[in-house]
């Protein structure tokens, strides 16, 4: 028996004349041409029939049952099956679990390959239902917003009230840094899609970079888990959670930020680098990206970088008095090395941006190179790495030297031949900038002479060695207690000799987020080379022996530096045993009575008496010079 078309139907049923079914049918097929409409909708849509009479007659040619979306109250976890995305693409709606399968609304539902792709995708069986178009789309924005983070209700997006304006999505703004087309409208259609829609993707990236912004965070992880997918950001150096996103959302979610950072979405397995811009209010902040692979699928890490932040000077870092006048000292030198170490995130760059800021003038020529370049500084030339065309750190160096540069800020030093041109440069009446990642200070000298550097060529161009980490500020609310007797041991590792009253710890408020930290604020190390350390250089000493010579002369170490701000309240104990190293300072025998002692003390604890002053290589040769002479005489 031949099947009979939907036409068919609705004229035996008399819901519509020969004239009218006629007619309709043109229209459908013209307006086919240019979008997909269907027979039903079409006749809905003139009034040529009423919702009931075509749904009867639709389940009549299709054998489907007809659902109406909007009285229809979704199980959630039948909604978690199915991402928002691909229920928008399919317009399928799914409502409930029917035994071992699930039942699912859907505009075309004999549509094969639509019920495969939603099989494969859920991982289940689909019972379809019929359902009109207009009415599935308003049930699947409707109730997909909805049920974002159902399962924590602190985890729940807020719907902007209509014409609401502050903290809704008006207010932000994505702009692609790609010069495709393709990116480009994407971002547009984003920004379209949250000024006048509610979808749930598109506004989680919107929420989330808000609220990592004004939480003052520097990175957004997002890390796919087994059952969920957790947000973290890094807020003055340590990570903390932000919130927890539903695993059916995960791809949709990393989808729409690596199509914003220029990345083919369609590879999952290799590591992808990319940026984008996002203007926040006032504010204009630069998205840089990586994904990698993990075994829940791609985690991706968002680093935020504020221009309106401003370039700070050496002043406004806190730096010792000491410290700060002999950085200066050794930029107002016509030529020379300057290094500045430690680990990624100790403010490396901060400090070598307020060097440059502190140098800039009309009758110098600054010339950087950067990977990448941070923050934009007037009145300088800088160039941003870009290993894919062969524009690497060391190629850069050579085609700046040509420029007629007085001063060179190289973002890394990271290998032998970067290391030799930079010397080199400093050598021959350039002052060159750069970084290092080193534990302290004289490490520095330990890794430029792995890299295969002569020890010579290193005692002839370093004028000065930075070392520095950045430990979090005590809040406001910090609380002032007696110190317990394990807080005064880890104070005399750090070399603590002096007794202690009292220590500030953390409380924590609402200012800081109940953390009892708010800002950070560096803790410094500073290597003059004078005359005495190249000859140490030179001659091979090793690092224990060049510290341990130093500290006798009064030469202070990065934990000395932590020690003062413990005492100042500006930090806690806590906070400096997680981020500041601690240095073995040898110890040394009373010349009196033998009593064990650190090289550092000046008198001895048990009998009082003074010790010889320790001294560095070359005052030991001076020393003996004039011994000699004085026996000659």
């Amino acid at each position: 028996m031949k099947k009979k078309k939907l036409g068919e139907v609705l004229r035996e049923r008399g819901h519509i004349s020969s004239t009218n079914l006629a007619q309709a049918l043109v229209e459908s097929v013209a307006d086919k041409q240019g979008k997909a409409v269907l027979l039903g909708e079409l006749l809905l849509e003139r009034g040529l029939v009423d919702k009931t009479q075509l749904a009867s007659a639709l389940e009549v040619v299709t054998n489907i049952p007809y659902v109406d979306c909007s009285a229809v109250s979704p199980e959630p976890a039948a909604l978690r099956k199915v991402t928002w995305e691909l229920a928008r693409k399919c317009l399928a709606f799914p409502i409930a679990h029917q035994g071992s399968k699930l039942v699912v609304v859907m505009a075309e539902p004999q549509n094969l390959s639509q019920l495969d792709e939603i099989k494969f995708t859920a991982g289940i069986n689909v019972s379809p239902r019929f359902g009109f178009r207009q009415e599935i789309l308003e049930a699947i924005d409707t109730h997909y917003a909805a049920s974002v983070g159902s399962e924590d209700a602190t985890e729940q997006l807020p719907v902007p009230a209509a014409g609401q304006k502050k903290g809704g999505p008006d207010e932000i703004e994505f702009i692609s840094t790609s010069s495709r087309q393709a990116n480009r409208e994407a971002a547009q259609e984003i920004h379209a899609e949250l000024s006048h829609k509610t979808t749930p993707a598109v506004r989680m990236v919107s929420e989330v970079i808000r609220g990592a912004h004004g939480k003052r965070a520097s990175d957004i992880h997002i890390e796919p888990q087994a059952t969920e997918v957790v947000v973290r950001i890094r807020v003055d150096g340590v990570l903390r959670d932000l919130r927890r996103v539903q695993r059916n959302m995960q791809n949709s979610l990393i989808s729409r930020i690596k199509i914003l950072a220029d990345m083919d979405i369609a590879e999952r397995r290799t590591p992808q680098d990319g940026r984008f811009m996002v203007r926040l209010g006032a504010s204009s902040i630069d998205m840089r990206v990586s994904t990698l692979p993990t075994q829940y699928g791609e985690k991706v890490v968002m680093r935020l970088l504020d221009s309106a932040m401003g370039i700070m000077n050496l002043s406004d870092l806190s730096m010792p008095a000491k410290v700060e006048s002999s950085i200066r000292q050794l930029l107002a030198l016509p030529q020379g090395m300057l290094l500045v170490t430690g680990p990624t995130g100790s403010g490396k760059s901060t400090t070598l941006y307020a060097a440059l800021n502190q140098i800039r003038a009309t009758a110098v020529n600054v010339v950087t190179v950067e990977d990448p370049v941070e923050y934009v500084l007037p009145g300088i030339n800088q160039v941003h790495v870009n290993n894919k065309a062969g524009l690497t750190f060391a190629s850069c160096l050579r085609s700046i030297l040509r420029q007629d540069p007085n001063v060179v800020m190289i973002g890394e030093i990271r290998d032998k031949e970067t290391a030799e041109i930079a010397l080199k440069a400093a050598q021959t009446g350039h002052l060159l900038l750069s970084t290092l990642h080193t534990n302290d200070s004289l490490s520095a000298i330990t890794r430029l002479l792995d890299l295969g550097v002569p020890a010579f060529m290193i005692a002839s161009s370093v004028t000065g060695i930075l070392a520095q980490r950045l430990v979090r500020r005590l809040c406001s609310c910090r609380e002032q207690a007696a110190p317990t007797p394990a807080a005064l041991e880890r104070l005399a590792a750090l070399g603590m000799t002096q007794p202690v009253d009292s220590l500030f710890t953390a409380v924590g408020c609402d200012a800081c987020d109940r953390t009892g930290y708010r800002g950070r604020i560096g803790v410094y190390e500073m290597l003059v080379f004078d005359e005495g350390v190249r000859e140490a250089v030179r001659s091979g000493q090793n690092s224990d022996s060049i510290r341990n010579a130093l500290r006798g002369m009064g030469s202070r170490l990065m934990q000395d530096d932590a020690l003062d701000k413990i005492q100042q309240g500006i930090t806690s104990l806590e906070e400096i045993a997680r981020a500041v190293p601690v240095q073995t300072v040898a110890s040394a025998g009373c010349s009196q009575c033998g009593q064990q002692i650190f090289s550092t003390f000046r008198f001895c604890p048990s009998c009082g008496t003074e010790q010889p002053k320790a001294i560095l290589p070359a005052d030991r040769k001076s020393a003996k010079r004039s011994a000699e002479q004085s026996l000659i005489r």
